[in-house]
């Protein structure tokens, strides 16, 4: 991803030192301006008048003069360019996986002492993660965002896209699956599915984009969930070692009611205590997690979600550079094909019509 402010476009020459053959062609035209002839007083004097070809005799000198400065003047390689900065961002794609089901509707503590759901909590903190609220959580607006929901199926609420105001729109009207024949948790189809997501977005980045200028460089899955797997074609360790296969970091969060000491893991395969105190499907998470690279984390109230977005957003920065670049178009094309024509204009009438005999 680029952006670029344009300079002002300017003439200049390749070779200026081949302009120095002009003073060497002025001093030579001045050596050898005198010639053998017949000096009269007027053109008058001479057969035919002024009516005679004599009075266009000038023209084969004239043309051969021009010529070679125009000849020169090509050697010298006139080129109109111009010089522009490029802003290079390393970006990041990031693919949100928001749990829908059912069991998001509990209640947890919330900011200032209330309670929310936890999808209402969920729908809070992930606006102001990808808007910031200018305090802990930045904003993400370099970045390409896509937002994929699953409850028993996954579905693709928002491809990837800079258009972060209408993400926000949709993010604000997520809601519960209520539907129970719809209810359940498909983790591992989620992460299949923003998996491919982030893949098929690179490959047409390779075929679109100029990685000299800029392009995705970090592929990034957020996943929150309240559940274990139990619904969708694949597991959720299957569908991790796809997103590892094809280059995607994974970031998994577990909302649940509590956090004692011992269950919280920090994604890095360190296991002993602190994996000792996870539930199955915790395991799992932090299994993901580490194996592709991000980190677990279990929340239970807004202050510890907010934490973890917050640090998320801290380890997932976009970069920023200038590349100074230039655009040069040459012309010496233009005075090499008027001087070519000169200078064979001059010969042909020198040869014919305005023949000069010794």
């Amino acid at each position: 991803m680029d952006s670029q402010t344009e300079g002002v476009a300017a003439m200049n020459f390749a070779y200026p030192w081949a302009l120095l053959l002009m003073l060497t062609l002025w001093w030579l035209l001045r050596r050898h301006r005198r010639r053998s002839s017949i000096t009269v007083a007027a053109f008058e004097e001479l057969p035919g008048g002024r009516a005679g070809r004599a009075r266009f005799l000038w023209i084969p000198p004239f043309l051969l003069r021009a010529a070679m400065v125009l000849l020169i003047l090509a050697m010298a390689r006139p080129q109109a360019g111009e010089t522009y900065e490029v802003e290079v961002r390393e970006g990041i794609a990031i693919q949100l996986l928001v749990d829908i089901s059912s069991s998001m509707s509990m209640h947890i503590d919330g900011p200032e002492g209330g309670t929310l759901s936890r999808m209402e909590l969920t729908r809070e903190t992930i606006e102001r993660f990808i808007v910031g609220d200018g305090e802990t959580l930045l904003g993400r607006p370099n970045d390409l965002i896509g937002l994929i929901t699953f409850a028993r199926y996954a579905d693709t609420r928002s491809p990837l896209t800079f258009g972060h105001d209408a993400l926000v729109q949709i993010v604000r009207s997520l809601r519960i699956q209520e539907r129970p024949n719809e209810d359940g948790t498909a983790i591992g189809d989620a992460i299949a599915l923003a998996a491919a997501r982030l893949k098929k977005f690179e490959e047409m980045e390779q075929r679109e984009v100029d990685f000299d200028t800029g392009a995705i460089t970090s592929k990034v899955i957020i996943l929150l969930t309240d559940g274990e797997n139990n619904s969708g074609a694949h597991l959720p360790l299957e569908a991790a070692g796809l997103a590892k296969a094809w280059g995607c970091r994974i970031y998994a969060i577990s909302v649940g009611d509590t956090v004692d000491a011992l269950g919280v893991g920090d994604g890095r395969g360190s296991g002993g205590q602190e994996s000792a105190g996870l539930s199955q499907s915790d395991r799992i998470l932090e299994t993901i997690a580490r194996e592709t690279g991000g980190i677990f984390r279990r929340v239970h109230d807004h202050a510890s979600l907010e934490a973890v977005y917050s640090e998320i957003d801290r380890l997932e920065r976009t970069e920023m550079g200038t590349h100074g670049l230039s655009r040069v178009a040459d012309f010496f094309w233009l005075p090499l094909l008027v001087g070519s024509f000169c200078l064979a204009l001059a010969l042909i009438l020198e040869a014919t019509c305005l023949r000069v005999t010794p």
